[in-house]
């Protein structure tokens, strides 16, 4: 299989060729491993291969022999080095396989890495000292965005065609629309994080894909979704696959649109002027579009949001510490996640309460807004991707606060919905004047990434976004 020819392909026309018996597995993850090696040099994106899987036979599942990297965050291989991007973490190896894992190999995925991420995840950026600094395959001196910012690298460079993401604040968002993706964040509950955990940073965090296609998107959902035994809650699942739901004709959706952040954060011009130009490109496919937003108290919200995601780095920096032995501080831990870290321990379980009714009041503020609206539309983030160093999680001076507020004041539309539970995914739907991406968050009712399908499949057939290619990448 000639490596254009497998760039070419998203997961889905890769997983039909396979059943069909046009090309076997082992071609498939051949020419993966091939791209990987050709693209991974420039990019920094790929930690370890494994090369030895190309003649493993995947499961008989609905994306069998489709190529696959896993996040080096959160959902792990049993036997398998998980470093979490730390320094704590090094030379970790994973005692289990998570349940979102086995899921992944038994709809025939083929897991063949793990991808690079930001220590513990807290940073929209992935330039880990662990690993060094992954750079975006549209301008390597910018960042592609994080904390999956590793796997999306990959996928728009396309060295494979689907990679495992998760979000905690908009980790499977915001490298979407730094990289050129589709990156649609489940609602809270769809993926079980189990067996490992019950819920992840105050139940912020669900785990899913970047894709190219909306198609892929959907076909892995369909194949992870659902609760496990022992999940602390679980949500109605869909009435019918979420594949359906990309081809479907949407019904007349009524959608807010917003470009100003509840932050009060400067939003770049191109990206507010995108989502006018969405907003129009609604209205010319039947939609109704309104100005309008939910109204939030940011600064009560913000300030739980950072107690929260300390109290949920906490935890996981002292399990970490206890299977290594190692000792968190500054030779094991960057300064803004030791500064997490020692605001966490300081927290009493009255504060983190205290954080998790701040959070509520923000939920119950929001959740009536979508009685009225089926969907809202955002900008993803407040720029195109920022240059490399800009995310600097090292830099002398971080505390748990000022950390916080600086890197969601770049993306400053995302972790409203990790709070609330919402399903939202980002658009590749518009450039900038530099060639970069620019992605449309649109976020959609509780449990409803049905509607979300719907209409991402509309908008990707209106406004075409695979054959953009980046300058780092397979196939140019």
């Amino acid at each position: 299989m000639k490596l254009d020819e497998y760039a070419a392909l998203d997961g889905m026309s890769i997983a039909e060729l396979v059943r069909k018996g046009e090309i076997s597995a082992a071609e498939a993850a051949g020419a993966a491993i091939e791209a990987i090696d050709a693209v991974n040099p420039q990019l920094n994106a790929v930690i370890e291969s494994y090369p030895d899987r190309i003649n493993q036979e995947p499961a008989d599942g609905p994306l069998k022999g489709v190529p696959f990297l896993l996040k080096d965050l959160v959902a792990h291989e049993a036997g398998q080095t998980n470093e979490l991007g730390s320094r704590l973490a090094k030379g970790m190896v994973a005692p289990n396989d998570t349940e979102l894992t086995a899921r992944f190999r038994r709809s025939g995925l083929n897991i063949l890495g793990r991808t690079t991420t930001p220590e513990f995840g807290f940073n929209p950026a992935v330039e880990a000292l662990l690993y060094g600094d992954t750079r975006n395959p549209w301008d390597l001196e910018r960042s592609p965005g994080g904390s999956s910012g590793g796997s999306s690298a990959m996928v728009a460079a396309r060295a494979v065609p689907i990679a495992h993401a998760n979000d905690g604040g908009g980790s499977i968002r915001i490298p979407a629309a730094c990289s050129g993706l589709v990156g649609m964040k489940p609602t809270r509950a769809r993926n079980s994080l189990g067996p490992d955990v019950a819920e992840a940073i105050g139940g912020f965090a669900i785990e899913h894909v970047v894709t190219r296609t909306v198609r892929d998107s959907a076909a892995v959902l369909d194949a992870t979704q659902g609760a496990l035994a022992g999940d602390p809650y679980i949500i109605a699942p869909p009435s019918h696959p979420y594949l359906d739901d990309v081809t479907a004709k949407p019904k007349q959706y009524k959608i807010a649109m917003t470009s100003e952040a509840w932050s009060g954060d400067p939003v770049d011009g191109e990206c507010a002027a995108a989502v006018h130009e969405t907003a129009r490109l609604l209205e010319d496919l039947g939609h109704v579009v309104i100005e309008d937003s939910p109204e939030v108290d940011y600064e009560p919200f913000i300030q739980a949001t950072a107690k929260i995601w300390a109290a949920g780095e906490t935890a996981w920096i002292l399990a970490v510490a206890a299977a290594t032995g190692r000792t968190p501080g500054p030779d094991t831990l960057e300064t803004s996640i030791l500064a997490s870290y020692e605001a966490g321990m300081a927290m009493s379980a009255v504060e983190y309460l205290g954080a998790l009714n701040d959070v509520n009041t923000a939920c119950r503020a929001v959740g009536p807004f979508f009685d009225d609206y089926d969907m809202l539309l955002t900008p993803t983030c407040a720029t195109p991707a920022w240059k490399l160093g800009v995310m600097d999680a090292n830099k002398p001076g971080w505390d748990l606060m000022s950390w916080t507020k600086y890197i969601f004041g770049y993306c400053p539309f995302t972790p409203l919905f990790n709070a609330t539970g919402h399903p939202g995914v980002s658009l590749p739907l518009a450039m900038s004047k530099d060639g970069l991406p620019i992605g449309m968050q649109f976020v959609g009712q509780w449990g409803r990434e049905d509607m979300l399908f719907q209409l991402s499949g509309q908008l990707e057939e209106a406004r075409p976004w695979i054959d953009r290619k980046p300058g780092v990448c397979i196939g140019t």
